[in-house]
């Protein structure tokens, strides 16, 4: 009886190696898939123009340059276009934490006419691809005299269906005796939601505000629509500025994409677990 119950977990413990084997195996080889061009990217970013595509990747005995860095700025205001997008990134994430957390609220807490219709239209805008929405939004904004400023990228991107809906799975598990309870000590809906409900949810409003940032941080199309001045580009769109019409400096556009990530990159390191864990208890992944 022993021997058998012995030769059962060694069994177990084989077939749980084996997949753990195999799970790192896999993810191991998925991030070689993703690391492979951003090392190139990255790698090129120090390399003279005629030599980017004439390396192979392991080779690092080219003669590393940061002219690609200097005379890329001396070729675009590039410093401009990383204030434009600062600016734009921040004040769209804190348009989304405030309308996410804020109409997210009343779709978990409160009973109304017309919630369930309301909610619809909020996972209809979630799943819709932006492609159908970017024609509406950019005659509304012309009409609102809008292009070529800050607000006529922000205002559409302040406000976020995937933040309703992430901050509505999270304030579902809130239980509503901690507000009654607020209420009952005279607190009004206004205090209960500030002095209960936003301290409780600091965790996942920091993954929206990365999230977001990220996101807006890193968009091209919209702004691609609605600016059409140099000085108004943010950076996705200064890119596009070291191409020319018959030749294109690769070598400028992988030093600026370099340093344009690494804002992005800081806030994903700093915001990656609180991004994994609150994916998990928000019910998005169950």
């Amino acid at each position: 009886m022993l021997n058998t119950i012995a030769d059962w977990k060694k069994s177990k413990q084989k077939k749980i190696n084996f997949y753990s084997v195999a799970n790192y195996s896999a993810l191991l080889f998925v991030c070689f898939i993703f690391m492979v061009p951003l090392i190139w990217s990255w790698k090129a970013a120090f390399l003279p123009g005629s030599e980017i595509f004439t390396l192979d990747l392991a080779d690092f005995n080219a003669p590393w340059t940061l002219s690609n860095f200097s005379e890329g700025f001396k070729t675009a205001p590039f410093g401009r276009f990383f204030i434009n997008s600062a600016i734009i990134a921040i004040v769209s994430t804190i348009m989304i934490l405030f309308s996410s957390i804020s109409v997210g609220y009343g779709f978990a807490q409160f009973n109304f006419r017309g919630k369930k219709l309301l909610f619809s239209l909020v996972i209809i805008a979630l799943v819709m691809p932006f492609q159908a929405l970017m024609i509406p939004l950019f005659i509304g904004t012309s009409k609102a005299g809008l292009t070529n400023t800050h607000l006529g990228i922000i205002i559409p991107s302040g406000i976020s269906a995937f933040g309703i809906f992430m901050m509505r799975q999270f304030l579902l598990n809130i239980p509503k005796e901690l507000i009654d309870a607020a209420l009952i000590d005279g607190c009004s809906q206004f205090s209960a939601f500030r002095k209960v409900v936003l301290p409780i949810s600091k965790a996942p409003l920091a993954t929206l505000a990365a999230v977001s940032f990220l996101g807006v941080w890193n968009n091209y199309l919209w702004p691609l629509m609605v600016v059409q001045e140099l000085n108004m580009f943010t950076l996705p769109l200064g890119l596009t500025s070291f191409r020319g019409s018959h030749t294109t400096n690769f070598g400028y556009i992988f030093a600026c994409s370099f340093l344009a990530c690494i804002p992005a990159l800081i806030v994903f390191l700093v915001m990656r677990r609180q991004i994994i864990n609150n994916y998990a208890i928000s019910g998005l992944v169950q």
